[in-house]
C-alpha cells in the first residue's frame, strides 16, 4: 500500500447526487485534504441500463457546487485511469483470468434451475439460501467436458476457511466467520464483473489506501478483503460511517426533506452552508463548534471523531445554518448571490441586472437579517418591481380602519413630495420630526404606510423600503391607498 493517503468516492451514475452520497464524498475529501492525500472520483457505471450521461453530469455538478474537487477522475484524468468502470472491463477480465490460474476462483457451471433448487432445499431445512459449492472441486477433465458442451459458466471466488477480520476506523475490530460467506460470483456468464469484484480490482490497481463509506457496505467488506488478498494486495483501511436518518428515526427519504443536492441550490441554500452542515452529520470538532469555514473543517477533521450512532438530518437546522451564512456575507456578496433568483423570478433581466448593482446592494442590506434562504429575497422584492393587486385583508382591517390612517398617509405623501434627498436617513429624519410635532408614535405612521407601499404587513426596514421604492412609486402608492380608504368610507356610509 502506498504511504500517501489515497481515497475514492465511487458513485453510480443512475441518479442525482443526494445527501447521503454527498456526505460520503465530503468525508473522503476532508480525509484526503487533512492528510495531504489524493481524492479520486471513480464512476461505477457497469449498470448500463440505468446509467445515463445526465446523471453523471448531475453528480459532477453537485460536487462542484459543494466545492469538492478531485485530484484524479473524470475531466482531470490521472495515471491510474480510466476512471469509469465500463472502460476497465478488460482489466477485470484479465485479473479474473489470473485468479483462475492461481485457484483463487473457479468455474461454476450450475444452471439457473439448479440454483433455484439449492435455495428451495435450504429453505426446507430452514437454513439460509446459499450456493452449496458443488462446482468447487471439479476436476480439470470435468471442467473440460462441460466446456466442450458449451455449458455457460460463471467465476466464483473460493472463500477460504477461518475468519476475515479488519480494524474499522469508526467501529473498531469487526470479524466475519467465512463459513457464513458463499463462494460468491465475481464474473458473470457474459464476462461482466460483479460489484465486489470490480470494486476490489479498482481499489487494488488505483492503490487506494483508505475506504470511507456507509455502514450498509460492511457486509461487502469481507468479500473484498478475500479478493484483495487473493490478488496479493494489502486491503485498504476501512471506515464505515452510520447512515443518515430522518428526525423520526427512519431511513432518510424525500419526505424528510432530502432531495438531490442540486435542488438545495435551487431552493436558495449556500454551498458553504451545506458543506458545513454535511460535515456535522456524524462528525463534530472537539470544541463542538457549529459554524466553521471549509479551511477550519479540513484542519480539524478526524475520522476517529466520527460517531457510530446515526446522524439525524434536520431541515430546520440546515435552514438556520444557511441563515447564519447569509448574514456573514457582505452586502455586495449577498447582492451577487440573490441576483440569479430575482432573474429567475422575472424581476430582473438576465442581461441587465448588473446595471442595478448599487440598488441590489441596498436591497441586500435591508433584507439580510430576514433571509433564511436566498429565494426568500423574491418575497421581499416583488413589490419593488411589480404593482400588486390588493392589500393584506387583515392589515386593512387593523391599520386602515383607524381614523388617523388617512391623515397620516396624506401627510406622509405631502412631506415626501417635498423631500429633495430621497435616502433612508433623510426620510427617517423627516418622519420622526413629523411624529414629534403631531405627538404620534412610530407605529402610527409605519404600519399603515407599509401596507400602502407593499400591500403586506411585513417588509424590510420601513425607511429603507421607501428609499428602494423611489419617490415616484412611493407617492403613487400612497395616493392609491388614500383613495382606497376614501372609497371604502363612502361605501360604508351608504
Amino acid at each position: 500500500m502506498s504511504s500517501k493517503v489515497r481515497v475514492r468516492f465511487a458513485p453510480s451514475p443512475t441518479g442525482s447526487l443526494h445527501i447521503g452520497g454527498a456526505r460520503t464524498a465530503l468525508f473522503n475529501w476532508l480525509f484526503a485534504r487533512h492528510n495531504h492525500g489524493t481524492f479520486i472520483l471513480r464512476i461505477e457505471d457497469t449498470d448500463q441500463q440505468r446509467s445515463t450521461p445526465e446523471s453523471l453530469a448531475a453528480i459532477l455538478d453537485g460536487l462542484k457546487w459543494l466545492g469538492i474537487d478531485w485530484d484524479e477522475g473524470p475531466e482531470v484524468g490521472g495515471e491510474y485511469g480510466p476512471y469509469n468502470q465500463m472502460a476497465r472491463i478488460e482489466i477485470y477480465r484479465s485479473e479474473a483470468k489470473r485468479l483462475l490460474t492461481t485457484g483463487a476462483v473457479y468455474k461454476c457451471f450450475c444452471t439457473p434451475d439448479e440454483l433455484v433448487a439449492m435455495r428451495e432445499e435450504a429453505r426446507g431445512k430452514k437454513a439460509a439460501p446459499r450456493y452449496d459449492g458443488r462446482c468447487r472441486n471439479l476436476t480439470p477433465s470435468d471442467v473440460a467436458d462441460r466446456e466442450s458442451k458449451r455449458i455457460p459458466y460463471v467465476l466464483r471466488a473460493r472463500v477460504p476457511s477461518g475468519t476475515t477480520k479488519f480494524d474499522d476506523m469508526v467501529r473498531g475490530r469487526i470479524a466475519f466467520d467465512n463459513s457464513e460467506i458463499d463462494d460468491f460470483i465475481i464474473l458473470r456468464s457474459d464476462a461482466t464483473p460483479t460489484y465486489n469484484f470490480s470494486v476490489s480490482v479498482d481499489d487494488f490497481t488505483m492503490k487506494i489506501t483508505h475506504v470511507i463509506r456507509g455502514e450498509d457496505h460492511i457486509s461487502n467488506t469481507p468479500k473484498q478483503i478475500i479478493l484483495l488478498r487473493a490478488m496479493g494486495a494489502e486491503p485498504p483501511i476501512y471506515g464505515h460511517v452510520s447512515l443518515i436518518m430522518g428526525e423520526d428515526g427512519s431511513r432518510l427519504s424525500k419526505r424528510h426533506g432530502a432531495t438531490a443536492v442540486a435542488a438545495y441550490d435551487a431552493m436558495g441554500y449556500l454551498p458553504e452552508a451545506m458543506m458545513n452542515y454535511l460535515a456535522l452529520l456524524g462528525w463534530s470538532p472537539k470544541d463542538n463548534r457549529e459554524i466553521m469555514t471549509w479551511q477550519e473543517i479540513v484542519r480539524d477533521f478526524d475520522i476517529a471523531d466520527v460517531s457510530k450512532t446515526a446522524a439525524i438530518f434536520s431541515p430546520d437546522k440546515l435552514q438556520w445554518m444557511n441563515g447564519q451564512y447569509i448574514r456573514a456575507l457582505s452586502d455586495e456578496q449577498l447582492a451577487e448571490r440573490v441576483a440569479p433568483f430575482l432573474v429567475k423570478a422575472g424581476l430582473l433581466s438576465e442581461s441587465g441586472w448588473q446595471s442595478h448593482q448599487e440598488w441590489l446592494v441596498k436591497l441586500a442590506r435591508a433584507t439580510k437579517e430576514r433571509l433564511h434562504l436566498l429565494t426568500d429575497i423574491v418575497g421581499y422584492a416583488d413589490y419593488f418591481f411589480r404593482a400588486f393587486e390588493g392589500y393584506d385583508a387583515g392589515g386593512v382591517k387593523k391599520q386602515w380602519s383607524k381614523p388617523l390612517a388617512k391623515k397620516v398617509l396624506s401627510d406622509l405623501a405631502n412631506m415626501l413630495e417635498n423631500c429633495e434627498s430621497f435616502d433612508a436617513q433623510t426620510i427617517e429624519s423627516h418622519c420622526r420630526g413629523y411624529l414629534e410635532r403631531e405627538g404620534l408614535k412610530l407605529g402610527d405612521l409605519v404600519h399603515p404606510a407599509r401596507l400602502a407601499l407593499t400591500g403586506k404587513t411585513i417588509s424590510p426596514g420601513f425607511f429603507e423600503t421607501v428609499e428602494l421604492l423611489g419617490k415616484l412609486k412611493t407617492l403613487t402608492r400612497l395616493r392609491k391607498a388614500i383613495q382606497y380608504i376614501v372609497d371604502h368610507e363612502q361605501r360604508e356610509s351608504r
